[in-house]
């Protein structure tokens, strides 16, 4: 097994305050959502270590994309859903 290659750990903290500040918008309790925030606030642990491990930045980060693959599609047709919702308002009122 190669070993995993090095992460740029500002990028990932910067990636993880985007990812907070996004989901802090999201409803809580939706489906996975509340699994990616748990999976979000693991990875901000282990950033706040003194030297975290690179091949543990990196599963974290392999599991985060994973989950987020899996949310991919109800997250698209949630948004495409609250679209379609807002097109429709807009119609009505005008816009």
């Amino acid at each position: 097994m190669s070993p995993s290659p090095r992460v740029d750990l500002d990028a990932v903290a910067r990636l993880i305050d985007q990812l907070e500040a996004d989901l802090a918008r999201a409803k809580a309790g939706a489906t996975g959502t509340d699994t990616l925030r748990a999976e979000v606030e693991q990875l901000r642990a282990l950033l706040a270590a003194d030297a975290p491990a690179q091949a543990d930045v990196h599963a974290g980060l392999a599991g985060l994309r994973e989950r987020m693959h899996a949310l991919s599609d109800e997250l698209v047709t949630d948004a495409v859903r609250s679209g379609d919702y807002l097109a429709r308002i807009g119609r009505l009122l005008g816009l």
